[in-house]
């Protein structure tokens, strides 16, 4: 059988890690960022150095965060040009270890791992419920496993959907590009699309009006390299699947995960739940 992976995604992705390795990211930003994804994992239900794995560490921005918590953490990744970006970020963890590989081929025994996560990265995979046992499979009962998907908007209005699907066949096309070009458009509407919304959101919180379904008002707060990141994650990625939260609790439930829970705040939709079997 193929492998599980798109590779002009992963790709893609490489070029996009290599050009944004968020070494240029204000700490505190990234520690914000960091904990919008982590605020509902149960760090407490974690053993006396936990091992456990990053599958599509990336640029390792969050694997950071983690190793330092933790014994042990696999950083996984499909693109070596990514995984190479994650060794330096890392350079100083005794933590971290690195595998190049991808979801179909995780090098980690099954019922194994203390813990688990994977943020933004089962939706550019071909088959995400295959993807998300496979993550399941590695881990021992009762362990947690952290899940970022990428929405189906399901809980904004009819116009916000609107609005997505222009930009996604926006998409369709930058994401065919060549990487300079693909950056260099994305870079463009960053400024031009990102910025002035974003900061328009936060004018509009500061004058007490309700912002939370304004077009990329998640940014108010983030800098301009976040938005030139996301907008190059966003827009020059081929391929890019949506679920809605039942979608994604469904998928939970079949790969093997009990007592989910999702996160109300954004980005939608973070889920955690830990796999079933434990005493």
């Amino acid at each position: 059988m193929p492998a599980n992976i798109d590779p002009l995604t992963v790709a893609g992705f490489g070029e996009e890690w290599a050009a944004f390795d968020q070494t240029a990211l204000d700490p505190a930003e990234w520690r914000a960022l960091f904990e919008r994804y982590f605020a509902i994992f149960p760090w407490d239900s974690l053993p006396a150095g936990a091992e456990g794995f990053d599958l599509g560490c990336g640029s390792g921005r969050w694997a950071a965060g983690v190793a330092e918590r933790v014994g042990t953490l696999h950083c996984i990744d499909a693109s070596a040009q990514a995984l190479d970006v994650a060794r330096r970020r890392l350079a100083g963890s005794g933590a971290a270890r690195f595998h190049h590989a991808g979801v179909s081929e995780i090098p980690l025994a099954p019922g194994s791992q203390d813990f688990g996560y994977s943020l933004g990265v089962l939706h550019h995979i071909p088959d995400t419920a295959a993807a998300l046992a496979a993550c399941v499979s590695r881990l021992k009962p009762g362990a947690p496993f952290l899940v970022y998907l990428y929405y189906a908007f399901d809980n904004r209005p009819l116009w916000f959907r609107a609005i997505w699907r222009a930009s996604d066949l926006a998409r369709r096309g930058i994401s065919r590009l060549p990487f300079g070009l693909r950056k260099a458009v994305t870079s463009g509407i960053a400024a031009l699309a990102y910025w002035p919304l974003a900061r328009g959101a936060a004018l509009g919180e500061a004058a007490g009006m309700a912002v939370g379904n304004w077009p990329l008002s998640s940014y108010r707060s983030t800098s301009f390299y976040t938005m030139r990141t996301d907008a190059l994650d966003r827009l020059g990625t081929r391929l890019e699947q949506r679920f809605t939260r039942a979608q994604i609790a469904a998928m939970m439930a079949a790969a093997g995960l009990e007592n989910v829970r999702f996160s109300d705040e954004v980005p939608f939709w973070v889920a955690v739940g830990t796999r079933a079997g434990a005493g």
